[in-house]
């Protein structure tokens, strides 16, 4: 176990290329054993794991440039049927939907292929879709964003006012993207010196146990106990940024350091020069790790290159998803009304769409390659009744359809993260074994179809309350029940939605 994790280390040092969820994922099943065998890298692994947020179940990378390189990478990036079968995983039908963004993403590999002068008169050609409600429009959009592990940003197109009225305006689309951008391109840029920064941290350690100039023996000693994990609970005291005697702190953080003011003060002191003002404070050595961390990781984070890196992420990849399009949209019979939040709105998102230059602080954006998606259910209107000129910058049309019983059900089973198996997951971790019969997800689909055709139709959001009120019972007495199995079948789905069902005002107790 220890040989291949640190082989896989040794491979990883001569292919730099290899991104860190490679890594990671060739050294975690090694994690453990290897720590106790002695091996450095891995070990260090460990202590940088408090500093970093948990990571996603990773999804296939899209290839990308570098912001300094005219050169386009080797890897072939992925292809449409990939980025349809990878969306298949998560979302049920809408292969059109699903097309289109494929189309739109390999598109972006493809231009920057293309060279130059050619290659900045190429622009993405934006998705408007067209779809009732809870049918996986921002779904689609999610996944995609995730796939590409690109700049994502959603909004709701009623949040925003024309200019000159009290709202938030269109640019701060663009402003939140920017922010967006700079927290993937820090935490990229932590992972590539993560190593580097454990190295660092474990000395620091080590000298606040042994002191730097005790002897080696010693030193090596505890070295291999805190690796194992022995001193977890060890009090130390350490160096951090002096404290602003501020009145504003969070009561009930009892002496725990606030994370997002350590970067804040390394910016301050960068720019006002001269020697940072430390204190020494005293805390457990596992709360210590994350501390150490971060500010080991601005010494090697260059500010200027995050922010580089950022503005062209955010240019040539930054994906916004527009929801609600239609509830700024008048018919027709109604236009030149009166409201902040109709076709002024629209009149703005014009030059945004069109490609504009957007000013923030951290620079200008320029969003002439920036993919936008819009979607509505557009129920009281039609798509032609938006402004001539938007439905111009929205050249590609993807309709998606309305879910049948035979979707929903697909839904329930399908999906490597469905409904059912997430409550399943749930009360699993009281003790108790749900399981959820093949009659029970067929009756559950059966109800959630009729409720939305005599109701509303709200897609596949209304298996959300049915399966709230089924496991609602078991969710409330699971704490009581441990070492239970329960099945839950037909019957008893008949017994918690369908008496509901039947009363006249549906709507009172079904969303």
């Amino acid at each position: 176990m220890a040989g291949a994790s640190c082989a896989a280390i040794a491979v990883a040092r001569q292919r730099p290329e290899m991104t860190f969820t490679t890594l990671s994922r060739a050294l975690l099943p090694a994690a453990r054993s290897s720590a106790r065998l002695g091996c450095p890298s891995l070990s260090l692994r460990r202590l940088s794991s408090a500093a970093a947020s948990a990571q996603p179940a990773a999804a296939p990378k899209i290839a990308t440039v570098d912001a300094s390189s005219s050169e386009a990478p080797e890897e072939t990036g992925l292809k449409p049927k990939q980025i349809v079968e990878y969306l298949d995983r998560y979302i049920v039908g809408q292969a059109d939907a699903k097309r289109a963004v494929a189309v739109a993403l390999r598109n972006r590999w493809r231009r920057q292929r293309v060279p130059e002068p050619l290659r900045d008169e190429i622009t993405p050609k934006n998705i408007l879709m067209i779809g009732p409600t809870g049918v996986g429009k921002t779904e689609v959009a999610r996944r995609l964003a995730k796939l590409a592990d690109a700049p994502f940003i959603k909004v709701e197109a009623t949040k925003f006012t024309e200019v000159g009225f009290v709202g938030k305006d269109v640019d701060s689309i663009i402003k939140d993207l920017v922010e967006v951008g700079l927290t993937m391109a820090r935490t990229k840029a932590m992972a590539k010196v993560k190593e580097a920064v454990a190295e660092k941290v474990e000395e620091r350690l080590l000298d606040a146990l042994v002191g730097a100039t005790h002897i080696n023996h010693n030193r090596e000693a505890f070295r291999k106990l805190l690796r194992e994990g022995h001193l977890d609970d060890r009090m130390i005291e350490v160096e951090v940024p002096e404290r602003k005697p501020a009145g504003n702190m969070d009561p009930s953080n009892s002496g725990g350091f606030p994370m997002n003011e350590i970067i804040l003060r390394f910016d301050k002191m960068a720019g006002g020069g001269g020697r940072p003002k430390v204190e020494k404070r005293e805390m457990m050595l596992k709360d210590a790790v994350p501390v150490l961390t971060e500010i080991e990781s601005e010494k090697l984070i260059s500010d200027d290159e995050i922010k580089r890196l950022a503005l062209w992420s955010v240019e040539q990849e930054g994906i916004v998803f527009i929801d609600e399009i239609d509830k700024i949209c008048s018919r027709s019979d109604f236009r030149g009304s009166a409201d902040a939040s109709s076709e002024g709105v629209q009149r703005d998102l014009l030059p945004l769409i069109e490609g504009s230059q957007v000013s923030t602080k951290h620079g200008n954006v320029n969003t002439d390659h920036i993919l936008f998606v819009a979607s509505g259910a557009f129920h009281t209107c039609k798509p032609s009744d938006l402004l001539a000129e938007l439905q111009g910058r929205l050249p590609v049309r993807v309709e998606l359809n309305a879910l049948t019983e035979g979707d929903l059900y697909t839904i329930l089973t399908e999906p490597e993260n469905n409904l059912c198996r997430q409550h399943e997951a749930l009360v699993f971790t009281e003790g108790v074994n749900l399981e959820i019969g093949d009659d029970a997800k067929k009756a559950i689909a059966r109800l959630a179809t009729q409720i939305n055709r005599d109701v509303e139709n709200i897609g596949a959001r209304r298996l959300h309350t049915i399966m709230e009120r089924l496991t609602e019972e078991l969710a409330f007495t699971a704490t009581d029940r441990a070492g239970e199995s329960v099945a839950i079948g037909a019957a008893d789905v008949e017994t918690a939605v369908e008496s509901i069902a039947k009363k006249t005002d549906l709507s009172r107790f079904i969303l």
